[in-house]
């Protein structure tokens, strides 16, 4: 039954990604040239209701909808892998024209080439499992 709460879940935020055109390669373009405010948005906004959801949940302990509790574990502090880890993410995203959220978007709506990006981000998360004792964390 979660399964199915999940992949209702990803049908809602797919449907969202395209109609917002989050998923779109020429508003990722115009984000990265600095020619349009619509991604900056999109995730501001994300970001902000992030923050209000998290500290909503830790002032009412709230649970899942499952009845378990909602746990937060803080990271611990550093630099060297949040600026590898960011570096390698935006170089990805820029050099795919997409992010991990949207690839199964994209796919449903049609482009085909995005099936390389997913590629890409299978075999890059393999390779971290494979290095991920050897990275700074």
């Amino acid at each position: 039954m979660r399964t199915l709460g999940y992949l209702f879940i990803g049908i809602i935020f797919g449907i969202v990604m395209y109609k917002s055109e989050a998923a779109s390669w020429f508003r990722i373009y115009e984000m990265f040239q600095f020619q349009s405010f619509h991604m900056y948005g999109i995730i501001g906004s994300a970001l902000v209701l992030g923050v209000l959801g998290v500290q909503l949940i830790n002032k009412n302990n709230i649970n899942s909808f499952f009845g378990e509790p909602i746990k937060f574990v803080p990271k611990e502090k550093g630099f060297t892998r949040y600026i590898a880890g960011g570096t390698i993410f935006g170089l990805g995203w820029a050099l795919a024209g997409s992010c991990p959220g949207p690839i199964y978007t994209l796919i449903g709506a049609g482009y085909i080439s995005i099936i390389v990006v997913l590629i890409g981000a299978i075999l890059g998360t393999f390779l971290y499992g494979l290095l991920q004792k050897k990275l700074p964390h």
